[in-house]
């Protein structure tokens, strides 16, 4: 029989050596995530209620605030509670739960972005057949084809990650778990 420890939970590095840089920090962290939710809000909220911006490069920049928006709040807020309470424990589970939505955002963000990227060629290369070949209908189906694929490749990403024995310590060096420091351990 194999002497093997199970890791239930990781340790957090702290970034911050004293107190008063600790909470200068989670201010910091606390005003750009409140800016970034805000600006994101904001972003979705007018291209939502003016109807000029009613356009599939509109529809698209919406979807991308609003994938930034869930990226940005799976990360922040618990980095924030974590360092305010001196907390530096995150369980495997909350680890879990921090990856996967964290790699579905990003998968479908990079997704999206190569869409925009597609849409504004066709913008510029062909001009008088864009109206045409870009649509409201096939952005909201590439938009949904993006989130499909950020699932399906969320899922095999964290389910083969946490597969993976671990077997150095448990110390991640960052306040968040993510996927290259889960795989050094």
């Amino acid at each position: 029989m194999d002497n093997v420890t199970i890791i239930t939970e990781f340790l957090l590095m702290d970034v911050a050596g004293s107190r008063e840089l600790q909470v200068l920090q989670d201010v910091l962290f606390l005003g750009i995530y409140l800016g970034a939710l805000t600006g994101n809000l904001v972003t979705v909220t007018v291209i939502m209620t003016d109807t000029h911006l009613h356009s599939p490069l509109y529809s698209l920049i919406s979807n991308v605030a609003l994938i930034d928006l869930g990226s940005i709040s799976v990360i922040v807020p618990k980095a924030v509670m974590n360092s305010m309470k001196g907390n530096r424990r995150i369980s495997l589970t909350e680890c879990v739960m921090q990856i996967f939505p964290y790699a579905l955002f990003a998968s479908a963000e990079i997704a999206i972005l190569v869409i925009m990227s597609y849409d504004r060629y066709m913008a510029i290369w062909d001009t008088l057949h864009y109206v045409l070949i870009i649509t409201l209908s096939l952005c909201s189906q590439t938009t949904a084809g993006s989130r499909a694929s950020g699932l399906v490749f969320s899922a095999i990403n964290t389910g083969t990650l946490f597969r993976l024995p671990f077997i150095k310590n448990n110390i991640i060096k960052q306040y968040f778990c993510n996927i290259p420091q889960i795989l050094s351990i």
